[in-house]
């Protein structure tokens, strides 16, 4: 089944941000969401993650789905260690070596092998992300939701952060919904890539993307050429 959503409709303070607007997303891919500041991509991030309701609509093939959300800012439990962060959105089905070892094996991918005893506010703000990124794919959820969780970074750290969560996502093919401001971003990591309008919002463009993340290259002609086409979108 197939996730969409169908005929929304938001507004806020008489102001239309979404109407009549449909979407659908392919389960097991990551859509990238892009748009201008204001036009509404985190509240249709709320939305389709039941933090939000709509003015009218559907949502269809969202029903009794698990969500995970990677947000800005971490969000971590500071009376939590690293590990003990993690193991908090495990599936309580599991038992206590189980957890400890699934949580040893994804701080492991997030490379922060050393870290597992420390708090959050012993780590930088790179490294609380890094927790964020293991916490949600260690969650047993259906949809992983990110709204702009790499902005802010520096671009050095940024690049790592796309390089670890698509380590991640290549075992763990979830359904991924990312809402980012930056091309560049959504280049390195989307297999889908909308770009919204101002408001009332609409889709101006739909691209899709086959070449494995691994393998993709800003340099490349084909994604400067795609890069451009993105960045025009988001002028109009």
């Amino acid at each position: 089944m197939g996730l969409e959503v169908r005929d929304l409709n938001k507004s806020f303070n008489g102001i239309d941000l979404y109407k009549d607007f449909n979407l659908s997303f392919p389960e097991g891919t990551i859509t990238c969401i892009l748009g201008p500041s204001g036009c509404g991509k985190t509240t249709l991030l709320n939305i389709i993650g039941n933090l939000s309701d709509p003015d009218s609509g559907r949502l269809i093939g969202f029903e009794g789905r698990r969500f995970s959300y990677i947000f800005q800012e971490a969000r971590l439990l500071p009376w939590k260690s690293v590990q003990g962060n993690i193991e908090f959105v495990m599936s309580s089905d599991l038992s206590s070596a189980e957890r400890h070892e699934q949580a040893s094996r994804f701080i492991q991918l997030v490379d922060l092998e050393g870290f597992a005893g420390y708090y959050p506010h012993q780590l930088s703000g790179g490294m609380r992300q890094r927790v964020s990124i293991a916490r949600a794919f260690v969650c047993p959820s259906d949809i992983i939701l990110m709204d702009e969780p790499l902005k802010g970074l520096d671009l050095a750290l940024k690049q790592n952060m796309i390089r670890w969560f698509a380590e991640i996502w290549k075992a763990d093919k979830r359904t991924v919904i990312f809402v980012t401001h930056d091309v560049d971003e959504a280049l390195l990591l989307g297999k889908e890539i909308v770009v919204l309008s101002r408001l009332p919002v609409h889709i101006v463009t739909h691209e899709k993307i086959d070449e494995p993340t691994e393998s993709r290259s800003l340099e490349d002609k084909r994604f400067k050429k795609l890069k451009q086409v993105l960045v025009n979108a988001l002028e109009k």
